[in-house]
């Protein structure tokens, strides 16, 4: 049985494809088409169903998760004419991208977002195959938004630098605690006094805040402040949503709001739930996900089958359509007759300090480089974090990056759950450590921790092991292979074309290399 799920689709558009209760692709429009529109992710869908094997009237069922205009199922019956058109709730597909890629047979969910469906937020109780709704939370009192608004308000880009605050946040005081906490209640209502109603330059935020802050009404906020109130925001959704969620044995968690790598951490450790699962896919987009495993499960009633077992649900490529693009590009380029030698020369031009740009396998799904779409360089290089801030990723020097280590080594460098091994969670580097990953470190010790294991990706894996019998450190520094808010690179022309817009030295792409 074939299922398409179409999530995202007024923005942040995805497809999926769940074949015979297996999710075998999942890609986001924008990573294809790099100028998405609203409605069906067309790009999307069709290099989906190339993956899959199958054809448009293969399509038993099309999930398409709400918010959605209704003239799109016209279209999609046009598109997939032997297919059930279903129409799954907002909120119900984030739990069922959660719960059912959980390793859980019984959960409490909790999904957390903006507005999505009208509503912002939900509990449901989740067992065997079921969701039951258990409560439900209404916009406008909503941490996405509170947390977007704040992101407003420190002069960032609602809706898309939100994680720009949450690693500000890292270096805050406690000054703000107290005001924010007052704006969250535990039961996740907002305290209306301080909004003036009307969207602004300042997030919206009232009179009466300005005053808590110290500030005349409408005044840009302090550079020096800035940290203060990202803390203070930071800790009262952390500890609003702990407190929305109750405890318990299991929590799976999904919604745009659980983007936020500190929040899942925080869950991790509060000892009021034994296990966290959190969907990586969190956002819109994780909806393609939801909607079909909801038809595969809910509706049609199959057994659990483990849910998703590895991101890298994207296209990948072959020898001949790499070759066929750098000699297109007039590119010089060397070809490594081996995986030995191919891991050999990343290892060799990594321990000579310098950047590279790896393109390996299937794309990642989701926000975060896996290990197929990544910038890496060593943390021996005490300059590494700065030249990629710098001169690459052109970012805040508060935005750290990620450390890869294989998962069976990660405790003998890092504190971290297992929610790193989806870079969804951070986790604390150990303190014989702290030396040697310093440039990493954001407050009180925290590390984002990248636990890579030989069975979600055997290559990038290997490559860890074979830094660390190089240097000592089977560690490398990661982050996502894109530039100036772009998505992630997809095709090899993708990655040529970033590679030579940035300060990279070296890309490998399958089995070439090329060097600047």
């Amino acid at each position: 049985m074939i299922i398409l799920g179409l999530g995202g689709l007024r923005g942040g558009g995805a497809c999926a494809v769940l074949k015979d209760g297996t999710i075998v692709a999942a890609i986001e429009e924008s990573k294809l088409s790099r100028t998405p529109r609203p409605g069906v992710p067309e790009a999307a869908v069709a290099e989906c169903l190339r993956l899959a094997g199958v054809s448009r009237d293969a399509v038993d069922c099309v999930a398409v998760v709400r918010p959605v205009d209704p003239s799109l199922h016209f279209s999609l019956r046009d598109l997939f004419p032997r297919a059930e058109v279903a129409v799954v709730g907002h909120h119900l597909a984030h739990a069922a991208s959660a719960f059912f890629a959980s390793p859980f047979e019984h959960a409490t969910v909790v999904t957390l977002d903006h507005t999505g469906d009208f509503g912002c937020g939900a509990r449901w109780q989740a067992q065997g195959n079921h969701l039951q709704l258990e409560k439900e939370w209404q916009y406008p009192d909503s941490l996405a938004w509170l947390y977007s608004a704040v992101t407003e308000l420190l002069g960032y880009q609602a809706g898309a630098d939100e994680h720009k605050v949450q690693w500000l946040s890292t270096s805050g005081s406690e000054r703000f605690h107290e005001l924010f906490h007052e704006i969250a209640a535990p039961s996740g209502r907002l305290d209306a006094t301080f909004f003036d109603g009307h969207p602004s330059a300042n997030g919206g935020f009232s009179a009466k805040f300005f005053e808590r802050l110290g500030l005349e009404d409408g005044a840009a906020i302090p550079a020096a402040m800035a940290p203060a109130i990202a803390h203070g925001l930071q800790r009262a959704v952390e500890d609003t949503v702990l407190a929305m969620a109750g405890e318990g044995e299991n929590l799976c968690v999904a919604g745009g709001l659980f983007y936020n790598a500190l929040l899942v951490e925080f869950l991790e450790r509060s000892g009021r739930w034994k296990n966290v699962f959190v969907q990586p896919a969190a956002g819109n987009s994780g909806t393609a996900l939801g909607g079909a495993f909801h038809m595969w499960y809910q509706r049609q009633g199959n057994r659990r089958q483990g849910g998703v077992t590895s991101l890298l649900l994207g296209p990948s490529y072959g020898r001949e359509e790499i070759k066929k693009v750098l000699e297109n590009c007039k590119l010089r380029f060397q070809y490594q007759q081996s995986i030995d030698d191919v891991l050999a020369k990343a290892v060799s031009m990594l321990g000579e300090r310098k950047i590279v740009a790896w393109m390996q396998g299937r794309m990642e799904f989701g926000p975060r480089a896996l290990g197929n779409r990544s910038i890496l360089a060593s943390p021996l290089d005490p300059y590494s974090t700065e030249n990629l801030n710098v001169f690459i990723k052109h970012r805040e020097p508060f935005r750290k990056f990620a450390a890869s280590v294989p998962a069976e080594l990660a405790a003998e460098y890092f504190d971290a759950g297992p929610n790193a091994r989806n870079l969804a969670t951070v986790g604390r580097v150990k303190p014989e450590h702290r030396k040697t990953f310093a440039s990493a470190i954001l407050g009180d010790d925290i590390v984002r921790v990248h636990a890579v294991t030989e069975g979600d990706n055997p290559l990038y894996h290997r490559l860890l092991h074979e830094a660390g019998k190089v240097t000592g450190l089977p560690v490398l520094y990661n982050t996502s292979f894109n530039l100036f808010g772009d998505p992630m690179v997809s095709t090899p022309r993708d990655a040529v074309r970033s590679f030579y817009s940035s300060g990279i030295d070296a890309l490998f792409v399958g089995s070439f290399v090329v060097e600047k």
